[in-house]
């Protein structure tokens, strides 16, 4: 616990002199005069320890103000490394490079539950377990088949995700060792079927059942594009490039959805339904939109030759440039660097696609332009794996729900990891209350004011 010491006008019971130490910050309230002395650890303070600094002994204490925590700490984890500044990203430390060269999604994603590499038989043994678990109850395909035939992808995924708790009750029981692995591969394995079937539902077509001789993203694309031939054979070099994205979006420190999962999670709920939390903070535009947006932005385009136009339309901010530059990485994305050699693949496995074209002019243009390369815009993830999955006829509504089954593996880690956090506590964040206080009611035949309601007169039932 801190100590509290002041400089001037001390008051009673409160040591004089100025704090010191090499870990500690010494913080005087100009208020008061009080001098205090807060312990840092990891390069961090504790904001409970600002809670002693106060005017009156019966004030509540003082609070940091940090909107979307882009400051402040929620939690301690030994999962994802990343320093945007430099372009680091590293899992249990091994760096993202070195992952996508040797090593394949599912091995990855044993790497970040388990916190270390598998042997070869533990391997073995987490592949056959998933393996097995792809196949869904049939109750959740009759749920499934309940949507609408235009009923987006990533809600239907978001609600099958959730419901899978119904379907698997004693999942409840977050401390059992056999719950929870068992919680970890039945959602590792599902999740691309759940994809997959919300994929056939959208586009009108049967579902495609698991092919368990297949691997993962094999298994994956066959679930989706498997048609009248007996055995589906993807091409090697599209699944290749799927289980590299798998790779290079299973977990990306604490962002908006995985810190969703963490705060869901922290009332001991389910996993089934901390991961369904999860899929709806990814759901929004902002989060997991942006390779759909990179498509909007191509169409926009039309054609290469108006690609020196929609630049130069950028440079005067009359247009976005969507797929470059990254909020957390200050460089390049080095999730681009490796996305883009097996982007170069795809594009020769599959047919002709103009909006491809567009793209790759887009991207030489820019990388040779210093109004872009001054501002550090270089192409991020989001423009790779976009104009990939257009290239493989994969559609928009699509893209996001291919992120969310990567991202699982990630999810299922850090909730894991919080439910063993001795630090945990369910999450409930402080506000600064603006409103108005001691306000009296005012009876209902003495209320005036203006119409708020706004709106059509009617709404479609």
């Amino acid at each position: 616990m801190s100590t509290e010491q002041q400089t001037e006008a001390p008051a009673e019971g409160d040591g004089g002199g100025v704090a010191t130490g090499a870990d500690t910050l010494t913080v005087t309230d100009n208020r008061t005069g009080r001098t205090y002395e807060l312990p840092i650890e990891d390069d961090t303070i504790k904001a409970l320890d600002l809670r002693q600094i106060k005017v009156h002994e019966d004030d509540f204490g003082m609070m940091s103000f940090d909107p979307a925590f882009t400051n402040t700490a929620s939690c301690r984890s030994a999962i994802t490394y990343i320093d945007g500044e430099a372009g680091i990203l590293q899992h249990r430390g091994i760096p993202i490079e070195q992952l996508c060269e040797h090593s394949t999604f599912l091995e990855v994603a044993y790497l970040l539950v388990f916190g270390e590499l598998p042997t070869r038989p533990q391997l073995e043994d987490w592949v056959h377990d998933v393996t097995h678990h792809t196949y869904v109850h049939e109750d959740i395909k009759k749920f499934l088949t309940g949507f609408r035939y235009d009923a987006h992808p990533m809600g239907m995924l978001e609600a099958s995700t959730g419901a899978l708790s119904t379907f698997y009750p004693d999942s409840n029981q977050i401390l059992d060792p056999i719950e929870r692995y068992l919680a970890t591969i039945r959602l590792i394995a599902k999740m691309p079927t759940l994809a997959a079937f919300a994929y056939r539902h959208n586009m009108g077509l049967p579902y495609v059942y698991p092919d368990n001789d297949l691997s993962y993203p094999e298994n994956f694309l066959s679930m989706l594009f498997k048609m009248t031939e007996t055995k589906y054979e993807p091409d090697p070099r599209v699944a290749k490039a799927i289980d590299v994205l798998f790779i290079l979006h299973a977990d990306h420190e604490q962002n908006c959805s995985t810190s969703a999962v963490r705060g869901v999670g922290s009332s001991d709920v389910d996993p089934y339904s901390a991961v369904a939390a999860g899929i709806a903070a990814l759901y929004g535009r902002l989060h997991g939109g942006a390779n759909e947006a990179v498509l909007q932005m191509l169409r926009r385009i039309e054609k290469v030759d108006n690609v020196p136009s929609f630049l130069e339309a950028v440079k005067s901010r009359e247009e976005k440039l969507m797929g470059f530059g990254h909020r957390v990485y200050k460089n390049y994305d080095p999730r681009a660097r490796i996305i883009k050699n097996h982007a170069d693949e795809v594009f020769e496995a599959t047919e002709y696609n103009p909006l491809v074209e567009i793209a790759l002019e887009l991207e030489k243009h820019a990388l040779e332009d210093e109004f872009f390369i001054d501002r550090k815009l270089f192409p991020n993830v989001d423009f790779y794996s976009g104009i990939m999955y257009e290239a493989l006829s994969i559609p928009p509504g699509m893209f996001t729900v291919i992120f969310a089954i990567a991202r699982t593996a990630g999810w299922i880690a850090q909730w894991l990891e919080m439910t063993d956090d001795s630090d945990k506590k369910i999450a409930r964040p402080r506000q600064i209350y603006t409103g108005p206080r001691d306000t009296d009611y005012v009876p209902i035949g003495e209320r005036t004011g203006e119409d708020r309601i706004s709106g059509p007169a009617t709404r479609p039932s």
